[in-house]
């Protein structure tokens, strides 16, 4: 089974059409915690029901897990998973730093994702033959940039303050160490990597939607992906990203 450009396209358009309207606009805004703040909109809901309609189309056997409207056909060897809004903190702030994410699974490894910003009109994708961007400036193909030294690496996360005291701990450790530490990416940051602008990207505690689409989108720009404690990024968790291997051990080593 191929995964076309065609079809991240369509996809993406599809999900454009109903989160760009509301950006920036007077919108309500539901939390999703009882305690604490985890916001979600009509946009995110709206733009997962027809991202989850386009892909069940294409692929009615294949299953689907959403952010906003859980999982259906779980017994799939292939499962999309979608983030409609990845950084809804963003979005509701008038923020262009948002995306939606959209990833395939084969027996849940990730293979096709893609991210779109539609405010900016760029998209970053990987359906098996590395990572495109379509967007201002022209399309190309990515890849990530040879950082080897720790020093002269760029590093993103979306919040340190989003880590318990000994992850954020470890973070600083990384953060210390790093030429220039950047803040409230969210996806952002991982198309970043993808496109050879910065070098690092460590995050923890996300959800699967949160991550699988960027897995192939740094994978195939020639970026190593992991957690922390170096294994698979699928499940989420906490998430190292890096350019160069050199680089991933370096911030791994710190991280531990």
């Amino acid at each position: 089974m191929t995964i076309t450009p065609a079809l991240m396209r369509r996809i993406a358009e599809a999900a454009a059409a109903e989160t760009l309207p509301r950006f920036r606009r007077p919108a309500l805004i539901d939390n999703k915690l009882a305690c604490g703040f985890d916001p979600v909109t009509e946009a995110d809901r709206e733009a997962e029901r027809v991202i989850r309609t386009l892909i069940a189309e294409a692929y009615p056997d294949h299953g689907i897990h959403g952010e906003e409207f859980g999982l259906e056909r779980e017994g799939s060897a292939h499962r999309w998973i979608i983030d409609p809004i990845d950084g809804t903190r963003a979005f509701i702030s008038g923020l262009p730093l948002w995306g939606t994410l959209v990833g395939l699974t084969v027996e849940g490894r990730a293979v096709a994702g893609l991210m779109s910003q539609p405010f900016t009109g760029e998209l970053f994708y990987a359906c098996g033959e590395g990572t495109h961007y379509e967007g201002p400036g022209g399309n190309r193909r990515l890849s990530v940039r040879d950082t080897t030294v720790l020093s002269d690496a760029t590093l993103c996360t979306t919040t340190p303050a989003l880590f318990d005291p000994l992850r954020r701990a470890a973070y600083d450790r990384v953060e210390a160490g790093v030429c220039l530490a950047r803040y409230g990416t969210d996806c952002y940051a991982y198309a970043m990597l993808a496109a050879g602008q910065v070098d690092l990207v460590i995050e923890a505690g996300l959800q699967p939607y949160d991550i699988v689409a960027l897995i192939p989108v740094i994978e195939q720009a020639g970026g190593i992906i992991t957690t922390w404690a170096g294994g698979r990024a699928e499940g989420g968790g906490d998430i190292l990203a890096a350019a160069t291997p050199q680089l991933h051990e370096q911030a791994m080593a710190l991280l531990r």
